[in-house]
């Protein structure tokens, strides 16, 4: 069974709801779990991240109850969220040959571990697969069902989405590596290979290589299209982002916008059949729609104040 690598900070609710809803997973009993806990970057942070400890302890007392094993392990300074989960993820691989990746914000269906262990052994020789994703911005069993293989509920984009997700460790091994530079991280990609990491501008992604650290998330993409490998979605949801309108990557205001991306996780299991890992173009297609403007819908009011800001910012 492929464990699970769990990365926390300050969030106690979210950590505490996260945990309760993989212990509810029908495979978590057989799941070893380990949970890396960044430390603080000042005094306010460290009374949150020890509160974090505390929820972290109180399930790793209990340990028997609800994984196969609970491992806690509790960083002495502030990692970041990068150094914390690359470091994590390496940890894990040398032990492990696949490992399945959650951050403390991310509910899980009952079936997710299912769905990812399956499909971590069904394609495990197919090394062009690289990716497996909990999350997909699509709904395509109630949308688009037409567009799925006739035997399996999945199909595959160049695209990486990580709420919830995992790998094998000879594709991570082989392929990862954290830039340090906006000219390191784009060194021998095509013109074509741009367009398609941000689809044709309609998902600016790369605008994240500017950040210092650069995230990890951008470069184990830019990885994956390096190679022209391929990450394989369920057809709706197996996780939900709690820290959507709470979290340091999004706040929503609900009388302006809505996240079309905040969809309830499926509740049954995927149907699962081995399929030829190919991208299909009409897929595609409805994930550039999908990406458009990262999944904000704007209400009538939202279009209209978005509208009064961007002419006095453009001022």
């Amino acid at each position: 069974m492929t464990p699970v690598a769990l990365f926390v900070y300050n969030r106690p609710d979210n950590t505490r709801r996260t945990l309760q809803s993989l212990a509810a997973n029908t495979l978590a009993s057989q799941t070893d779990v380990y949970v890396f806990s960044d430390g603080g970057k000042d005094d306010a942070s460290w009374r949150q991240v020890q509160e974090v400890r505390q929820v972290l302890r109180e399930f790793q007392g209990s340990r028997g109850q609800w994984f196969k094993s609970f491992t806690v392990c509790c960083r002495p300074c502030n990692y970041y969220l990068e150094r914390n989960i690359i470091e994590g993820i390496n940890q894990v691989l040398e032990q492990s040959e696949t490992v399945i990746v959650l951050e403390d914000d991310i509910c899980t269906s009952p079936h997710f571990l299912l769905f990812m262990n399956q499909a971590l052994q069904m394609y495990r020789h197919e090394e062009r697969v690289m990716h497996v994703a909990g999350f997909t911005r699509l709904d395509l069993l109630h949308d688009h069902p037409e567009m799925l293989p006739v035997d399996s509920e999945t199909y595959f984009s160049p695209h990486m989405a990580g709420w919830g997700w995992g790998t094998w460790r000879d594709r991570w091994q082989t392929h990862f590596q954290h830039y340090t530079s906006r000219d390191q991280a784009l060194q021998g990609l095509s013109p074509e290979d741009i367009s398609t990491l941000q689809y044709d501008g309609v998902f600016p992604c790369l605008g994240s290589l500017d950040r210092h650290p650069i995230p990890w998330d951008i470069c184990w993409g830019i990885a994956i299209q390096r190679a022209h490998g391929l990450c394989l979605y369920p057809a709706h949801t197996l996780v939900q982002n709690i820290g959507i309108h709470a979290g340091t990557h999004f706040r929503a205001y609900r009388i302006l916008q809505r996240y079309e991306y905040d969809r309830r996780p499926l509740q049954r299991p995927i149907v699962m059949a081995a399929t030829p890992p190919v991208a299909t173009p009409s897929i595609e297609a409805l994930l550039a729609q999908a990406l458009h403007h990262w999944g904000i819908r704007y209400t009538p009011l939202g279009k209209i104040v978005r509208f009064l800001y961007q002419k006095i910012h453009v001022r």
